[in-house]
């Protein structure tokens, strides 16, 4: 099913004209942005659900395609397709930037919503874009509403935080631009889909070379070079380790409902690129570095719930618990490379969607109820400001405690399917690598259930006497969050018959040994 249709490009359009309508309305009318937002985002989740139905999940190439020649003397062209990978990421955006708007405050002005709604428009964009120009565009859409967002609205470090995230990302988008131009003078295409055919076909470093030819330069160095590049760019977006340092203080200074776009959604961006611009374009780089690859995405899962262990405030300890858990992802990317059968290499890179949908919902979820407890607590968040809090507020720590479940991995829970397909695929491509992230898992589940301890259980702390449980709105804003959770944990085949067909064609065209 490859008809040409523009339902793509409503569905980027749409937060685009609202963050343009909200940032129209007067600083003082809060509650009307808000409404405008609100009624924007259900908007884009009903585009969503149409899309839904309209794609065939049996297929796995590209549908509702969108292309027209936009400036044909580069070989730039607006070219938007969606396959099973792409539709989950859209259904994960327009769910997790419903909360965020849903859990921000409501004396919000209206410029923080416009950027939540243009922040919103570029992830959409990223998520369909199949010409690199035009993704790249989008791209950095992101990442500017992202750093207005932190600079203007963040904890007292705002600042700081904001340019360090700023600088970081930019760095790595510079490092991934420079690798794709030097792709396209080699190539002659910024179309991703043919150069996924020719990274598989083995034509990228022959197209090198050629273009080389006659200089100093060495070709075989070049690729290597701008494949280096282009995995910086998406290392430090996940984050890989080292490339990670920028997180824990953009998560921690950001205002919290941000805080869930970044760590629900944003954070995917990293890994869909790694899938859609790296893993099939550069399979050769990866098998020839696959060892260090592997070893370090092994120190992102095992460093990263170390970290969170050692945390006190309960944003940094997500903030670290989100590292451990992209770590899984990069971990099945990577393994792929390496030698093993196509039913392992499916299994890994399913469980790598599932992950990123699990823990973008689990994720956003535990941000929401950390928004909920600033505003009982007049802003703390020390692990060691509370204490008992399940005798005051049972439904608080009940569905929290899902949330928190849910992203330990506790079989029948969402976090579960994805870890377990990952490490079934790793297992049987690159055993060493899987053993080497195992204590990963087992520090996760020691930080997470000493959290539970210090937080609901124990004595009460007095000064929270008075604290009051969920209200309806806060229950009903959590509630589909947790729902989800239960129902991809218990019927993992809702998420898997959409990747699946995705999945076999992307291994198949690996073309790998």
């Amino acid at each position: 099913m490859n008809e040409t249709s523009s339902i793509l490009t409503w569905l980027i359009l749409f937060p685009l004209l609202g963050a343009v309508a909200v940032a129209l309305i007067s600083p003082a009318a809060r509650a009307m942005a808000r409404l405008v937002t609100l009624g924007t985002g259900f908007a884009c989740l009903a585009v969503n659900l149409v899309i839904w139905l309209r794609f065939d999940v049996r297929e796995g190439g590209f549908q509702l395609i969108h292309q027209t020649a936009w400036i044909p003397s580069l070989g730039v062209e607006y070219h938007l397709g969606l396959d099973g990978i792409g539709l989950v990421m859209l259904g994960l955006t327009s769910f997790v930037m419903l909360m965020a708007m849903g859990a921000s405050d409501d004396e919000s002005s209206p410029a923080y919503y416009s950027f939540l709604l243009f922040l919103q428009g570029g992830l959409y964009g990223a998520f369909t874009a199949l010409n690199f120009v035009h993704w790249f565009l989008f791209w950095e859409l992101c990442l500017i509403p992202a750093y207005f967002l932190i600079k203007l609205y963040g904890g007292p470090n705002r600042s700081a935080a904001a340019m360090q995230f700023f600088v970081y990302t930019m760095v790595g988008s510079i490092a991934l631009l420079v690798g794709y131009l030097g792709l396209y003078l080699a190539t002659g295409t910024f179309d991703l889909t043919v150069l996924a055919q020719k990274g598989a076909a083995g034509e990228i470093v022959p197209s090198i070379k050629a273009a080389l030819k006659g200089t100093f330069l060495d070709g075989g160095r070049a690729y290597t070079l701008i494949a280096f590049g282009v995995l910086l760019g998406f290392a430090v977006k996940v984050p890989l380790m080292p490339f990670h340092t920028w997180l824990p203080g953009t998560y921690g200074e950001a205002p919290t409902a941000v805080t869930m776009t970044l760590t629900g959604v944003m954070s995917k961006l990293g890994l869909y690129g790694l899938l859609r611009l790296f893993l099939p374009v550069f399979p050769d780089f990866i098998r020839n570095h696959l060892s260090l690859l592997l070893l370090l995405a092994a120190m992102t899962v095992v460093l990263g719930a170390a970290s969170a262990l050692a945390q006190r405030d309960l944003k940094r300890v997500f903030a670290f618990s989100s590292i451990n858990h992209l770590g899984y992802c990069l971990l099945g990317i990577f393994a792929v490379a390496g030698l093993g059968s196509p039913e392992d290499r499916a299994a890994a890179l399913c469980g790598v969607v599932y992950q990123m949908a699990s823990h973008g919902i689990t994720a956003a979820a535990l941000f929401a109820f950390l928004v909920f407890l600033e505003r009982r607590s007049g802003g703390l968040l020390g692990m060691g400001d509370f204490g008992g809090l399940r005798r005051l507020a049972p439904v608080f720590c009940g569905l929290m405690g899902v949330s928190l479940f849910a992203s330990l991995g506790l079989p029948g829970l969402s976090g579960f399917i994805g870890e377990f397909l990952i490490f079934k695929g790793v297992f049987g491509i690159v055993p060493w690598a899987a053993v080497a992230a195992l204590p990963g898992v087992l520090l996760t589940a020691v930080f997470i259930l000493k959290m539970i301890q210090e937080i609901f259980h124990g004595p009460l702390n007095g000064r929270w006497s008075g604290m009051a449980d969920l209200t309806v709105q806060e229950r009903v804003l959590v509630l589909p969050a947790t729902v989800l959770m239960i129902l991809l944990g218990l019927f993992p085949g809702i998420l898997l018959q959409m990747v699946n067909p995705t999945i076999v064609r992307v291994v198949d065209g690996l073309n790998l040994p």
